[in-house]
């Protein structure tokens, strides 16, 4: 059973995803987490330590989903490592719909919020350098240069990608393949 912390950023995570970050308001959340507004001071102090903590929250938890296996994977392959971390990002269950979506939110709102940006350019930071540490896997001769530069360019698209799809522009299949495709490009970049 989760306790009362992971419930909380649960909540926020979903609330995010609903209202937006200008929408959560401390009441709403400990409503919808099932706690007093003092237990989530107490956890988070302030507005922002809710915004940091769920940012942190959600990094978490699509890095357990993306470290699944997807079925038929070949096991110990870096480029299928380095696909299924970017690919499953892209899947139609309820938590990767709401991750996403509140991933998207919390971006839309550093624009405006200054600590918020730092917190969030510090995640991206953190998932560009995992992203290029599987491409530097899958291309040990590599340059680090490059792959940051091909982790930056996978990650963006992504992102992209990913509000396509769920605001209903981009139909899921047609995201995961032109996915796949920019990866086989990267990939073959270093081979010619």
């Amino acid at each position: 059973m989760p306790d009362r912390r992971t419930e909380i950023l649960r909540a926020a995570t979903r609330l995010i995803a609903r209202r937006g970050v200008r929408g959560l308001r401390v009441g709403e959340l400990a409503a919808e987490a099932g706690v007093s507004t003092s237990l989530i001071y107490y956890h988070f102090t302030d507005r922002a330590g809710i915004l940091r903590e769920t940012l942190e929250f959600i990094g978490e938890r699509a890095d357990r989903y993306t470290a699944e296996p997807e079925p038929g994977a070949p096991a110990d392959d870096p480029c299928s490592e380095l696909a299924q971390a970017l690919l499953l990002e892209l899947q139609d269950s309820a938590e990767v719909r709401e991750n996403s979506t509140a991933w998207g939110e919390l971006r839309a709102s550093a624009v405006f919020e200054s600590r918020l940006r730092e917190d969030l350019a510090r995640a991206t930071h953190t998932w560009v350098h995992e992203i290029a540490g599987l491409l530097g896997r899958a291309h040990p001769f590599g340059t680090a240069p490059a792959h940051a530069a091909s982790a930056e360019r996978l990650t963006a698209l992504l992102e992209g990608l990913s509000i396509r799809w769920l605001s209903g522009s981009l139909p899921l299949d047609r995201a995961r393949s032109l996915l796949d495709e920019a990866i086989g490009t990267e990939i073959a970049g270093w081979r010619a």
